[in-house]
């Protein structure tokens, strides 16, 4: 039985292919992961694998071997900054 995230990465594996019919050894693939590594790890791999927008078996695969499914997501990163120092001229300069 595959969770919430496992389905929605499946339906993004059939919709990003050409033809559907492409994508359903892949999804079959990540579905026989779930027997391999458990429902918890797979949902969490594929969590992440979307968050990455990488929709393949390969990847999937690839964070469950590493264990990154046990490793929390990461937020995104806040803007940065430029330092302040007399080489930056600034948005003024070019007016």
């Amino acid at each position: 039985a595959a969770g919430p995230a496992t389905g929605k990465l499946v339906e993004e594996i059939l919709v990003v292919r050409p033809h559907p019919e492409q994508g359903y050894r892949a999804s079959l693939g990540i579905v026989r992961l779930g027997m391999r590594y458990g429902t918890a790890r797979l949902e969490a791999a594929c969590n992440r694998a979307a968050s990455v927008r990488s929709f393949s078996y390969r990847s999937v695969e690839s964070i469950l071997r590493n264990g990154l499914d046990k490793q929390p997501l990461l937020k995104k990163s806040p803007s940065l900054t430029h330092p302040r120092h007399n080489n930056v001229r600034g948005p003024d300069y070019y007016q």
